[in-house]
């Protein structure tokens, strides 16, 4: 685990803070995740959430709930179709305002992410990460991140860690507070929802000085292909 970092557990001050937030607002945020299940249920079906592993603190791995936003079309041959298609308007709508994003604040209760750090990818991507790369899981992943007001999904992979890990090195309660207020203004903008010509991120396949596979295997995980695609979607595990 020496490629993660020293860290060692949930940071305490950073904790209390996440803890302090969403029990102050939780009638204000119970009652949108209601709503929102309700639409989804009534728009796409059941299940209206589903479950993937991604890596935490440490790279470790937790189990993250989303609201669905796309369809499980199929073609003749029982192969998902491609993101754009199953990936309706009112999906897109729920990704647009990040609405599908909320269920994600039970898993900051449970203590597997923060409201504001780097945000958890896909488990297939640890082997690719450099060095520097690998220092995003110092901290536990984010609801939010530094990366979501400057660019979110519109950045390339490159400008996406490189701001992962001058939050990693400038972390503080007072900088958490700032990205959640400019997170607000980001999704009512609806900025960097996607990249260019694509429904979703496109994939992460690693960089030059990427370390290989087998010497980065430190921890034992269960990667998922992500039906939903690039960097959030639903998964069935391989």
């Amino acid at each position: 685990m020496g490629r993660y970092g020293t860290a060692r557990r949930f940071p305490p001050t950073k904790r209390f803070f996440d803890l302090v937030l969403l029990l102050a607002t939780a009638p204000f945020w119970i009652s949108i995740l209601a709503l929102v299940a309700l639409l989804v249920r009534l728009r796409l079906g059941s299940p209206v959430l589903f479950r993937q592993d991604r890596p935490g603190l440490l790279g470790r791995i937790f189990r993250m709930t989303k609201f669905r936003s796309m369809t499980d079309e199929r073609d003749p041959s029982g192969n998902l179709l491609p993101d754009a298609v199953r990936l309706v308007p009112f999906g897109r709508r729920l990704r647009s305002t990040s609405l599908d994003e909320l269920p994600e604040l039970l898993c900051v209760l449970r203590g597997e992410m923060s409201l504001v750090g780097p945000r958890p990818l896909l488990p297939r991507y640890l082997p690719r990460y450099n060095a520097e790369q690998a220092r995003r899981h110092d901290l536990p992943p984010g609801l939010t991140g530094w990366a979501q007001i400057n660019g979110r999904n519109a950045l390339s992979w490159e400008e996406y860690f490189r701001i992962d890990m001058a939050y990693t090195e400038n972390a503080s309660i007072g900088l958490d507070l700032w990205i959640l207020l400019q997170t607000v203004g980001k999704v009512l903008r609806r900025d960097g929802i996607s990249a260019a010509g694509e429904a979703t991120m496109q994939e992460f396949t690693g960089t030059t000085d990427s370390m290989p596979e087998t010497a980065v295997r430190s921890t034992d995980y269960t990667d998922c292909t992500d039906s939903q695609g690039g960097r959030e979607g639903s998964s069935s595990c391989r």
